[in-house]
């Protein structure tokens, strides 16, 4: 038996560019090999070649939730300005029916305006998506609760409303934050805080500074480090135990192409 990891690690296949045959496999062979979650980019177009075929995430984590025991499913993350909360709250609540206690909610303020464009919705300024997902927080938690929810925000209202299967127990939230302001925000309102590793040593400060301002704890809000597949070049005992030391609770290795999966899912 290989020696246990420092903090959990978990997966993100890539979305774009592959059949969703091969990402449910993926899945697969993610729980059987012992990582912790399978997690999925949620947009709708993809980045770089925009005629790039994208697989939509909730559908292909359904998929991984009903194919699989253990793993957790997540997103990684989605885009807040792309469905209304209440939406979401539906979606996440079904998918955690059928695998309760297995699903994880990675949300961020987005940051992709080209499927915006194509899609003739609005792509608001980065403080105004901020302002939007901090209702969304709001909004998910009050009907994750059950309902009825009576809301009135800036962006969202909401009256008499209820989102069904009510989620037992309650999806983590973790919240996306590749700058100051959104490390902020997870530090105060996030069941968890992700970010890229080349980001980390500067928000780091940051988000602990918060946490202290607001009278919560760093171990309240965990942190969730995502590293390109590409780059993780060494074992898993290794990396982990690095990561641990600097202040994460997990990583995913992220955006893993086909021609890598072998690669990486050996290093566990």
């Amino acid at each position: 038996m290989p020696p246990p990891l420092a903090i959990p690690v978990g997966l993100n296949p890539t979305a774009i560019g592959v059949e969703a045959a091969w990402w449910l496999e993926a899945a697969r062979r993610a729980e059987d090999a012992g990582f912790e979650t399978v997690w999925m980019w949620d947009h709708f177009i993809s980045r770089g070649r925009l005629e790039d075929p994208l697989l939509a995430c909730w559908p292909m984590l359904t998929a991984a939730a009903v194919s699989t025991g253990r793993i957790k499913v997540g997103s990684f993350v989605a885009n807040n300005v792309n469905l209304h909360p209440a939406v979401l709250a539906n979606m996440v609540g079904t998918l955690a029916a059928l695998a309760p206690g297995r699903v994880e909610l990675g949300i961020g303020i987005g940051g992709h305006p080209a499927e915006h464009e194509a899609y003739g919705m609005d792509f608001p300024p980065a403080r105004g998506r901020a302002e939007r997902l901090e209702e969304s927080l709001a909004v998910l938690r009050a009907l994750f609760g059950g309902g009825p929810v009576d809301y009135e925000g800036r962006y969202y209202r909401l009256r008499d409303a209820r989102a069904f299967p009510v989620p037992h127990p309650q999806p983590r939230i973790v919240v996306a934050g590749m700058r100051p302001a959104g490390a902020r925000l997870a530090a105060r309102l996030g069941d968890a805080w992700t970010c890229f590793d080349d980001a980390f040593d500067a928000l780091h400060p940051v988000f602990l500074s918060e946490i202290e301002r607001v009278g919560r704890r760093p171990e309240d809000v965990p942190i969730v480090v995502g590293i390109e597949a590409g780059r993780v070049r060494q074992p898993l005992e290794t990396l982990t135990a690095q990561w641990a030391e600097a202040g994460a609770a997990e990583l995913v290795i992220h955006d893993v192409p086909p021609h890598d999966l072998d690669r990486v899912l050996g290093l566990l």
